[in-house]
């Protein structure tokens, strides 16, 4: 059985062992996640300091889907803290294990982003994926609409530069 949770910022340490595996095992599948497939253990540290730090400042917030206490699901979302951004926040980086995949999971991730999202009046969630991957066709189930995206955008973890597709979802309007 599966177990939802929302990290709080100093919790975080006790998950990142798990967390690392999740992201090993995404980049490893060919998930386009910021790294290479060679990154180092300290591009690991330095990233989870940056996500430590979001948590920190209240910028990022973490869910993890753990089973058996194995962290096999993640998702974040970063919040725009300019003033003239406050209805909006990026999604960043839904990775399931992939011996937990096809299991519901992303879209318990999703729903549960999107839950808090409008419970702090953020209308407008955005994201970007590789163009052309399995991500996609979920997005879109999801109800996100794709606006475009760039040509060579970022390297997959074999170092190939690919394009990414821009997504978005309004959940509602929220007021300044």
């Amino acid at each position: 059985m599966s177990q939802l949770i929302r990290v709080a910022a100093e919790h975080f340490s006790q998950y990142r062992a798990g967390f690392h595996a999740l992201l090993s095992d995404a980049i490893a599948s060919g998930a386009s996640l910021g790294f290479l497939a060679n990154f180092s253990q300290r591009e690991a540290d330095e990233y989870f300091e940056q996500v430590q730090d979001g948590l920190n400042s209240a910028s990022h917030c973490l869910w993890l889907v753990l089973e058996q206490g194995q962290v096999v699901a993640s998702i974040q979302l970063v919040l725009c803290l300019k003033a003239n951004g406050l209805n909006r926040a990026e999604i960043q980086k839904l990775m399931v294990l992939r011996s937990a995949r096809r299991q519901g999971l992303a879209a318990q991730l999703m729903a549960a982003v999107e839950a808090h999202a409008h419970s702090i009046k953020r209308g407008l969630l955005y994201l970007d994926t590789e163009a052309g991957s399995a991500a996609e066709l979920f997005y879109q189930q999801q109800g996100y609409q794709c606006i475009g995206g760039l040509p060579d955008y970022a390297c997959g973890p074999d170092g190939q530069y690919r394009a990414n597709a821009i997504y978005y979802k309004t959940l509602s309007r929220a007021k300044p």
